[in-house]
């Protein structure tokens, strides 16, 4: 089956060609992001394979549809990018990632806590310039704090487990509890009462319409004074502006971010040479607390390797006309 790759950068060409070897595709990779100026080189393709950023909205689907696409597949287990009711209107399949490496997150994220509350990072530039100085690197004990997890599923349950590791007291707030978390010794107790007790947060939950801004200007403000959040999960879970306005008073200890909620226009790209006109990130930016990636959780080896192998077996079942086993449909 002919399938237009968008958003493809040199590591998806190598393993999804890689593993494309035991499916036969004709794979054409495109550099762009899908949107309403590249949908049109999608025509003529059955399928077409989008990332995190492309924007598969009403408008680019229904271009898709003119041009002949029957299946969009997301290489994510996130999906809010495509607008499900328009895919349906349009006759157009749908599918995911829905399963790949839990501990590819959840052990980044446990690396991005651990570098924000002992200052790895501002301690690696200083020894860099020759400064060996101590003052202002100093962290605190994760053992014997108390961890809040805001969403529990297979990420989150592999970062509580690391954490119960540490030592931490375990807190979670997730819809659907899980027997394993209370397993692991944590306890379900609502936002605010997480917010509260916690000495460090990460968030490992959906972006959905009840979750984006979770954490939010009340949140933080009910938020133990010096806690460290960490997001790896979507951008739009976090009100920056409520962040930057808990960091400067310093409500927020620290913030340790690998997804940011505008991040469509710069993440995957090289800015370096730019004047960024983004006035949020660079505030962020500026604070030396705040410690930004350009999101790079899930990459590792095996991860991708399960991303590009799923993506791939749900556009071989669709051509077979088979049942498509990570299909999503709107609700």
């Amino acid at each position: 089956m002919k399938v237009a790759v968008f958003s493809a950068r040199r590591y998806d060409r190598a393993m999804l060609s890689e593993s494309n070897a035991t499916h036969g595709h004709e794979l054409t990779f495109q550099e762009a992001r899908l949107g309403p100026e590249t949908a049109a080189l999608a025509a003529g393709f059955p399928a077409v394979c989008v990332f995190v950023n492309d924007a598969v909205d009403a408008p680019v689907l229904e271009a898709l549809a003119r041009g002949g696409t029957r299946l969009v597949c997301t290489r994510s287990t996130g999906f809010n990018q495509i607008d499900l009711r328009a895919a349906g209107r349009l006759g157009i399949r749908v599918a995911r990632v829905a399963d790949y490496s839990p501990y590819s997150v959840a052990e980044f994220a446990v690396g991005l806590l651990l570098s924000l509350n002992r200052h790895i990072h501002r301690a690696h530039n200083r020894t860099r310039d020759g400064n060996f100085e101590l003052d202002g690197l100093m962290g605190f004990d994760l053992h014997g704090r108390t961890a809040g997890v805001i969403g529990t599923g297979k990420i989150g349950r592999v970062f509580a487990r690391i954490m119960a590791g540490f030592g931490c007291r375990m807190l979670g707030h997730d819809p659907f509890p899980s027997p394993e978390f209370e397993a692991l010794g944590g306890r379900y107790v609502p936002l605010e009462e997480l917010a509260r007790e916690s000495d460090v947060v990460s968030l490992h939950c959906p972006l959905a319409e009840g979750t984006r801004h979770v954490v939010g200007a009340g949140f933080l403000a009910a938020a133990k004074p010096g806690l460290l959040l960490v997001n790896t999960s979507r951008g739009g879970l976090l009100d920056t502006q409520a962040a930057i306005e808990a960091l400067k008073s310093r409500r927020l200890g620290g913030l340790a971010m690998d997804v940011y909620e505008n991040e469509a226009s710069l993440f995957f790209e090289d800015r370096s040479s730019e004047i960024i006109p983004d006035d949020l990130i660079q505030r962020l930016v500026s604070f030396p607390n705040v410690l930004l990636t350009g999101h790079q959780a899930f990459f590792t080896r095996e991860a991708m390797g399960t991303i590009c192998a799923t993506t791939l077996e749900s556009i071989t079942a669709f051509e077979r006309g088979e049942a498509l086993a990570n299909e999503v449909t709107a609700r």
